[in-house]
């Protein structure tokens, strides 16, 4: 593993938290992306993408020296197919993996700060957190009413950001500068899943 915070190798960066599908690739100083919509699931595509992306930049996985991945809010689905392929990647491959919250992601688009990032959660309720600047947490994640989040935002006149579509190109370089120690491939939920365990008929576990 690489003990250095600067990676200048080779980046492929991965979000799979939404509708779509995004992939950048960072190498020699050069970005490129991927991004297809995603209707049958990640989990049908997602290795034939990568396969194809690599090859059409004149790579392959061993000349990876890096992953990021997002970590989340989003689909639960899809975060834990898009955390699952990079880690299992990263592990086989023996190289670093960065795991980059989406709120953070998007607070990348920003110039300065402070400011706030607003993603939409459904259900009339926002992901919500607050930057000092771009890739700087003032605050941790938290799930508020969409309408009061908004009304925050204007009340304390910081900036808003709403795009919920991570820029993939800032994502792959904010990774290739961090230290991938403070920053894991966990699944940053927020909130618990709408799904709940099936019960019924059965006995259920103390």
């Amino acid at each position: 593993m690489n003990d250095a915070p600067l990676n200048a190798g080779t980046i492929l960066a991965l979000d799979t938290s939404g509708p779509r599908l995004q992939l950048a690739l960072q190498t020699n100083g050069i970005t490129t992306n991927l991004v297809e919509n995603v209707a049958r699931g990640h989990a049908e595509i997602l290795f034939d993408r990568l396969a194809s992306f690599l090859a059409q930049n004149g790579l392959d996985y061993p000349d990876l020296t890096r992953i990021a991945v997002t970590t989340g809010p989003g689909s639960f689905t899809g975060l834990r197919i898009g955390i699952s392929a990079a880690r299992g990647l990263a592990l086989a491959l023996d190289i670093d993996i960065v795991g980059v919250p989406n709120l953070l992601a998007i607070s990348l688009g920003a110039r300065l700060g402070p400011l706030q990032v607003i993603l939409d959660a459904r259900r009339e309720q926002a992901y919500v957190q607050r930057f000092l600047g771009p890739g700087q947490p003032e605050s941790a994640p938290k799930v508020m009413v969409l309408s009061e989040a908004e009304k925050l935002g204007s009340i304390s006149k910081t900036p808003i950001l709403r795009d919920p579509v991570v820029d993939m190109g800032l994502l792959v370089a904010f990774a290739a500068g961090v230290d991938p120690r403070k920053f894991l491939p966990a699944p940053t939920y927020v909130r618990a899943a709408d799904a709940k365990p099936q019960t019924k008929m059965r006995v259920a576990l103390q």
